[in-house]
């Protein structure tokens, strides 16, 4: 086995499927070995766009995503996609060709130090120099994307390095087991902090998620009657038909749930970081924090946190619920209001027959039409914040909402990434015209697999969040208006099959159709964004 050989082989240990990427002559050798083995190397059309199918296929798969390029600027245009899947919490391993070692200590051809580009975005950043440590690198690579808090490792793979012979083999690592329980005293006091609380508020983070905590998320909330509020992140951690469901929390400016948080007396984070959405921006009170995490608190005047437990979710949530008395005071009258209010403006919703749509009519029949399991991912732009804020999720997993790197031109390559893992589930990407153009190209790869995914184009000709904060602002856009072609002509070009909206009743049976059809399927939806100031 040379090198490469030794490479794979562990990724196939760890049951990894594919390998997303682009060739290029410092890593066909690589290739040969992908070739020779059990996973299937699908090409991407830009190395950003496989490094972020990769990142979703290593959040649903239960193991990693593995992307590939070559080295200079196919490795800096995978960059952008690795830092995505660090920010997010995406377990990933990133491999790139490299120069010959002899070269590496002058200037060379297409010659970049990507250890340390990567180094930043990362949890990890190496090369792989010597034949005997291959195995125990990538390992270790593995073992590190997976680990609480998931993220991406790269590994450097120069093109001499990648043939060698490899003459020894090492013991396979056991997996790390890292479930830390809190001690009882450090429960009691977390729980003694909620129960002389008036108004205790829970809020969800992504963390939840990670940790397959959900229903214990669930029981811990009914133990204290505690409302819950969710990060965009969140989403689906609890249901949004469970009674004690508020809404989420990261809409810009002041929204209903913002008067939840002012009105809360202790707020409860669980599974939350502080990349999902700062403190500043919903804890403006500086309101006591009871943090619940896998690890320790920061520190910010906007995060005063008065208990702590850190360690495993699952195991310390299912602890706090099994000492807790049942605690069945009534819930405040604030949270009920806040419940309903946006419950009641989710309902009108379906009544809108107004062209362009609005935000809240697209969402109200994109959920009526899927499945509870289907699962919708949404690029970034304007749309994200009304998908975060009100469309309804009833499980994890099937809501994916960047709010970490929250990079545009995610949706469609994480959507074929997601298809992949669950071919039979309808997935459905949410994009702006803006962020859909980034990544455009991907379209082809989506139709060369034929993955049923749907592309779902809210047109409305411009940069819409940019547009927002600038009437915010300053009162007036600018520099925010683009054209797009013709999108129905672009999917066929592309061999999509593709629908239009050309009115709000077109817009239930179009999805419907969409999922029938079992094929990649473009839908060309304009929408008008409400802007105060805008005439």
């Amino acid at each position: 086995m040379n090198v490469s050989d030794v490479i794979i082989s562990q990724l196939e240990k760890e049951g990894v499927r594919w390998i997303f990427g682009v060739p290029g002559e410092e890593n066909i050798d690589f290739l040969e070995a992908v070739e020779r083995s059990s996973i299937e190397f699908i090409v991407a059309k830009h190395e950003q766009t496989a490094a972020m199918m990769a990142g979703m296929v290593g959040k649903l798969s239960g193991t990693v995503g593995v992307c590939l390029s070559t080295l200079g600027p196919g490795a800096t245009n995978m960059l952008t996609g690795v830092a995505n899947a660090t920010a997010d919490a995406f377990p990933l391993i990133a491999i790139s060709g490299q120069t010959h070692t002899n070269k590496m200590h002058q200037e060379a051809h297409q010659y970049i130090d990507l250890v340390s580009l990567f180094k930043p975005v990362t949890k990890k950043s190496e090369t792989i120099r010597e034949p005997e440590t291959a195995q125990e690198i990538v390992q270790s690579a593995i073992q590190t994307a997976k680990a609480e808090k998931p993220g991406a490792v790269f590994l450097e793979l120069p093109e001499n390095v990648a043939e060698l012979e490899v003459t020894r083999m090492a013991e396979d690592r056991p997996p790390i087991q890292a479930t830390v329980q809190a001690d009882d005293h450090t429960i009691q006091s977390v729980v003694e902090q909620i129960n002389k609380a008036e108004r205790p508020l829970v809020l969800v983070g992504n963390g939840v998620i990670r940790d397959h905590a959900h229903q214990e998320m669930i029981t811990f909330a009914e133990a204290f009657q505690a409302p819950v509020v969710e990060t965009f992140m969140g989403k689906g951690a609890v249901p949004w038909s469970h009674p004690l469901h508020v809404m989420s929390v990261g809409m810009k400016g002041e929204d209903i749930v913002d008067q939840a948080l002012l009105h809360a007396d202790l707020i409860v984070t669980v599974g939350y970081d502080y990349i999902e959405y700062p403190p500043a921006k919903w804890n403006k009170k500086a309101t006591p924090i009871v943090h619940i995490h896998h690890d320790s608190p920061a520190i910010d005047k906007h995060y005063p946190v008065v208990a702590t437990i850190t360690g495993s979710l699952k195991q310390n949530l299912k602890r706090i619920g099994l000492i807790t008395d049942q605690n069945k005071k009534n819930i405040d009258e604030t949270f009920k209001q806040t419940r309903q209010a946006i419950r009641s403006e989710w309902e009108q919703a379906q009544h809108n027959q107004s062209y362009p749509l609005t935000p809240s009519k697209i969402l109200y029949e994109l959920r009526d039409a899927l499945p509870e399991d289907g699962i919708v991912i949404s690029d970034v732009g304007a749309h994200k914040l009304w998908l975060g804020r009100m469309f309804p999720v009833h499980q994890p997993h099937t809501c994916f909402i960047s709010n970490g790197l929250a990079t545009m031109g995610t949706a469609l390559p994480q959507a074929i990434g997601a298809q992949l893992v669950h071919p039979s589930r309808p997935i459905v990407a949410v994009c702006g015209d803006g962020g859909f153009q980034m990544n455009v190209q991907e379209l082809e790869t989506a139709v060369r697999l034929q993955l049923p995914i749907i592309i779902m184009v809210w047109r409305d000709g411009g940069y819409g969040l940019i547009e927002w904060e600038q009437y915010t602002k300053h009162h007036h856009a600018h520099h925010i208006s683009f054209q797009n072609p013709d999108l129905i002509d672009l999917a066929h070009a592309y061999g999509l099959e593709a629908l239009r909206i050309d009115k709000a009743l077109d817009l239930k049976p179009m999805l419907l159709q969409a999922i029938k059809m079992k094929k990649p399927v473009l839908i060309d939806c304009p929408v008008q964004y409400q802007i105060e100031g805008k005439e």
